[in-house]
């Protein structure tokens, strides 16, 4: 199968959606099919084989985040362009709601569309003011995916239409294995108390509903107790901002490493002996989640509902009150301590993952795919199309 797969945000910014497309395509093309991939993103910006770029992107609040999105006349024409040299047998429309390439697809094609879903809010001022626009591109797609319910709710109460449930996928064995960053020890299994330990967090660090500064409050707690505490913090943003924030006394056990290549990333999973996620919401499903629990990290996440669902309820992470950051430092503590705890939430988030990897994602996509191009003469029932 012909698979043109529309990415709205830019490649070169990590974020969850690109991580999905990217390891979609790339399972996909394990299978044997022919997949391209188009994604805003600078001309000259490395991009895999089977990606090819729409031009600059440019950031747009969206989402309670700043996105960087790519619309208008050049990108339009790159669009066209693709998917006629494409003749696609399917093209998947990533976030068609959002004001980016996947409306210029929808508006564009005339074969089989698939949308994806990933976004949960509560409203959004953005699709409101678009709604009619929206119509006209969504009635094209004829096969709709939520990656949770948190966004197939948001599909079904501000746009209408219903959507077939597949999460997000992890490419489990890509993360089960890693040596610790130079420096760090990596997981062990005994009480800490005082003597140290670490905790992790990845992901953007200049957005505030990822929650970081709820960890560095609760690390000013913890931290006083623990003088041999440390904590390793990656992802986009301003390094020196997040120092500037964590008392003189703790800042020499605080290690920030910024943007780090996906192979640093996999190392600091393994390189820490809770990982922290203490995100405040507007949060579908959780990638970073699933990825940590493909490394067999012991979690600790704030308890919104897509982080829940993904935990099985604590079962296979542990949970502790959105934004409150004496909760996260008495959890972490109690984690710290107990080191049979640890490597229970480990064994079970290692095997609750099993059902994210992509060897099973990705055959639930095809599936939709095979529905929409048999169907492509008439609309899809509900459930599977609009």
């Amino acid at each position: 199968m012909k698979i043109g797969i529309v990415c709205p945000y830019t490649w070169n910014v990590p974020g969850g959606v690109q991580q999905h497309v990217r390891d979609l395509a790339e399972a996909l093309i394990a299978t044997g099919h022919e997949v391209s991939v188009i994604t805003p993103a600078d001309d000259d910006a490395p991009l895999p084989y089977y990606a090819v770029s729409a031009g600059r992107a440019v950031p747009v609040p969206y989402n309670g985040s700043v996105a960087r999105l790519s619309f208008g006349f050049l990108s339009a024409s790159r669009v066209r362009r693709w998917i006629r040299e494409g003749d696609f047998d399917v093209l998947h429309v990533h976030e068609p709601a959002a004001p980016s390439l996947g409306l210029l697809a929808c508006w564009a094609a005339d074969g089989p569309i698939v949308g994806t879903f990933h976004a949960s809010y509560e409203r959004s001022r953005v699709v409101s003011v678009t709604a009619p626009i929206l119509q006209s591109a969504l009635e094209k797609v004829t096969g709709r995916i939520a990656v949770s319910e948190a966004a197939r709710n948001t599909l079904v109460e501000h746009l209408g239409g219903d959507a077939v449930l597949i999460p997000n996928g992890v490419a489990i064995e890509r993360y089960a294995m890693a040596d610790p960053l130079p420096g760090w020890s990596g997981r062990t299994e005994r009480a800490y108390g005082a003597d140290g330990g670490a905790l992790g967090f990845l992901g953007r660090m200049d957005e505030p509903r990822k929650g970081l500064q709820v960890l560095l409050r609760a690390f000013e707690t913890l931290g006083r107790e623990r003088p041999g505490l440390r904590l390793l913090l990656a992802g986009p943003g301003d390094a020196d901002d997040v120092v500037s924030r964590i008392s003189p006394e703790l800042r020499d056990r605080v290690v920030v490493l910024g943007l780090i290549s996906e192979e640093d990333k996999i190392r600091a999973y393994h390189s820490v002996d809770v990982f922290v996620a203490p995100n405040l919401g507007g949060e579908s499903f959780g990638i970073v989640l699933t990825e940590a629990m493909s490394a067999g990290a012991p979690i600790l996440a704030s308890d919104i509902e897509a982080f829940r669902r993904v935990l099985l309820d604590g079962r296979a992470g542990a949970v502790f009150p959105v934004g409150d950051a004496a909760a996260l430092a008495q959890a972490a503590g109690e984690l710290l301590d107990d080191p049979s705890r640890r490597k229970q939430l480990s064994a079970e988030a290692r095997t609750a993952v099993r059902a994210y990897d992509w060897s099973r994602v990705a055959r639930d996509v095809l599936r939709v795919y095979e529905t929409v191009v048999v169907g492509s003469d008439g609309v899809v029932e509900s459930g599977v199309g609009a």
